[in-house]
This record gives structure tokens, sequence and C-alpha cells, in this order.
């Protein structure tokens, strides 16, 4: 006998990315940052005393909303904190987004979005990024006609890296009738010379969500930590009527204040990726597998179809060497790998790799 619901019977789950099964795999699948949390949330972990777990945690995370906010210049009412950034997207997506009304994306993306939305029975109005990565020119008003209440871009772009500025960002809040959700889990990444920011976008635009992630950014994937910030008008009910009680433990709200209280422990470790990011391009460029400009902390490398191995014989090969990225089985990227920016030696240990198995390539242009 089934007892679930129709709906939630006839979705897939999210597939998330593999976990090695072996010590001394080469992690490059699940983007993670390659570089260690900052000493101070090791001393922060090392100072809880456990006769304090005894009590419940400050329900709304408070002092860690705070922070936030002062981060980005706001104040603590536009900010509330969430188990990981996929809590966040869960949250919003149950508070803004009727049963049977469309969420808005574009494809391909975040493979979570469309599991929440059918989790939420909600169909998925999906757009189709560009050859060059870039939404339709019509991509507000097709989401408009829809009656999208609810859109979720990732930017940077997952898989390819693609940014999209800040005045693109203002524009298409401005052309929503619904809300849009900025998903910007891998924004520390971001090139500081581009100097994009979007939090100050949330004065003029009351539709706008801006989602952050302590995963990637703050080297805390395995503490799930993350936040939403907006408008008062969106934050209020999803902190007040539909996120779940008590929903960020007291561990993880001194572990947040302890990161974020380093900012220059983190500012470095962005630094070191980046440059990564820039090598490894150029490296794999020179062997034939080219990326479009990333301002992630990943690669989206084309295998060409001169190549000895395809994509997805190249990515079970690599993993028969230990090192695992990630091949997504479809139309459009099953031609390519997402490849996480690795310490400098995880990276010499990928390209060794992918010399072994492809041999000479007629260089990238």
């Amino acid at each position: 006998m089934a007892y679930e619901r129709s709906n939630i019977r006839r979705m897939a789950g999210y597939t998330w990315g593999e976990q090695p099964e072996e010590p001394g795999a080469c992690k490059l699948n699940t983007n993670e940052n390659p570089y260690p949390p900052a000493p101070g949330v090791a001393a922060a972990l090392a100072g809880i005393d456990v006769a304090d777990l005894r009590v419940y945690p400050q329900p709304t995370a408070a002092p860690l909303r705070a922070k936030i906010a002062e981060r980005h210049s706001l104040a603590k009412e536009n900010a509330i904190v969430t188990h990981g950034g996929d809590e966040a997207l869960r949250l919003a997506i149950t508070t803004f987004v009727e049963p049977g009304s469309p969420l808005g994306c574009a494809n391909p993306s975040y493979s979570l979005y469309p599991v929440l939305a059918a989790i939420q029975n909600a169909p998925v109005l999906a757009a189709e990024y560009g050859e060059d990565w870039t939404l339709p020119v019509d991509f507000a008003q097709r989401a408009n006609a829809a009656g999208a209440r609810l859109t979720c871009l990732v930017n940077p772009h997952a898989p390819s890296g693609r940014l999209m500025g800040a005045d693109d960002c203002a524009r298409l809040a401005t052309e929503l009738d619904g809300v849009l959700l900025l998903d910007e889990a891998y924004a520390d990444f971001i090139d500081p010379a581009l100097g994009y920011d979007s939090a100050p976008l949330l004065r003029a635009h009351d539709n706008l969500l801006i989602l952050r992630s302590f995963s990637k950014g703050y080297s805390l994937a395995g503490l799930r930590l993350g936040y939403l910030i907006g408008h008062e008008g969106l934050i209020g009910p999803m902190l007040t009527k539909t996120r779940d009680s008590y929903n960020i433990d007291a561990i993880s709200q001194r572990l947040g204040l302890a990161a974020l209280d380093d900012q220059g422990h983190a500012r470095d470790t962005w630094r070191r990726v980046r440059a990564q990011r820039s090598q490894l391009k150029d490296e794999l460029a020179r062997r034939g597998l080219a990326c479009p400009p990333s301002q992630a902390n990943f690669l989206l490398a084309q295998v060409p179809p001169n190549a000895r191995l395809s994509a997805r014989a190249l990515h079970e090969a690599l993993k028969a060497q230990g090192i695992l990225v990630r091949h997504f089985d479809t139309p459009r990227l099953g031609d390519a790998l997402r490849i996480s920016i690795g310490t400098p030696a995880q990276n010499r240990r990928l390209l060794a790799a992918i010399d072994d198995l492809l041999g000479d390539v007629p260089a990238a242009r």
C-alpha cells in the first residue's frame, strides 16, 4: 500500500554528489572549499560546553542574523538564517509558491529546484540558457505570462560559473511580477575587481531575495548553514510562520559567528581559489578542454569530440584513479565535466591523470 501523496510518488528525488568510499580520494565533484575553516571556528567548537546543549538554542539565531545584516549593511529584520541554502530554497517555495502554480527557473541549473517544486506540487517553468550561458531576453515576460510567483536563478550560474551583473539582476527584479531569488551560493569567489554587490538592490526591490551559504566561502559544508536577505515583507513570513522551530542549533550559531568574525581568513581562501581557478582553466585549455569564464569555485570543462574518451568515459576513468568530478547525463551537459577547484596538489593530480587518459588533444581556443 502506498501512502505517499501522488505527486511525491511520481517525482524523483535529488541526486547528491558522490562521496568517496576510500581514503586518499581527490574530491573535486561537490564544490567544497579546499581550504579549512578559520582557526576561530575550531576555537569556538572546542569552547562549547556540552551542558549548554541541555537547553534550546536562540529561537531565531538573532545574534547571527545581526552579524549577517551588519555585513550587508542591512537591519536584522532583513535576514533569516537557514539549515543550509537548501532550507532557504524550501522556505521560499513553501512561502511564495501556491501548489499548482509554476516555479520559474532556467535550465540547466541547480537540480534541487525541480525536486522542491515537485514536493510543492508546482510545475517548473524552465527557460533554456543561451549558448553563452545568458538568459533569454524575454525571460521575465515568460515567467509573468506563466504566473510564476517565485523565480530562482543561480548567480554565478551553476554549472557554467557565468556571472550575471548586478544591473541585469536589478532589471529582472523590476520586470518580474513575482519574487526573484538570487541563489548566490558561489558569490564569495567572484573577482573583487568586478565590483559585484547585489545587497544594495534590496533597498529598491521589495521582491528580491538573496541566498548565501557558509558551505563554500567559509569551508563549512559539513555544518549546513545558510541565510537569506531581503525586504522585511519577504523575510517576516518565513521567520515567523514557515520556518521550522529552532531550525539552527546552538553549535551552528556559534560557529557561524566565528566564521564571520574572521573575514581575513575567508578572503584569503577565496583569493587562493581564484588563483587556482585561473591556472586550472588555462591548463585545461592547453589540453583541449575549454571552459567558459567562471566566477565560481568550479569550471565546466568541455570534452572535445575528437578526444580519446567521451566526457562520461573520462569521468569513470578518473573515478577509477580516485579522482571524483561531476558528469551530468543531460543533452546540454553530456559532453562536459564540472570540476571543483582544489588545492594545487589536487589540481596537479587531476591534470596528470587527464594527460595519461587523453594524451594529445588540440588546444582549446
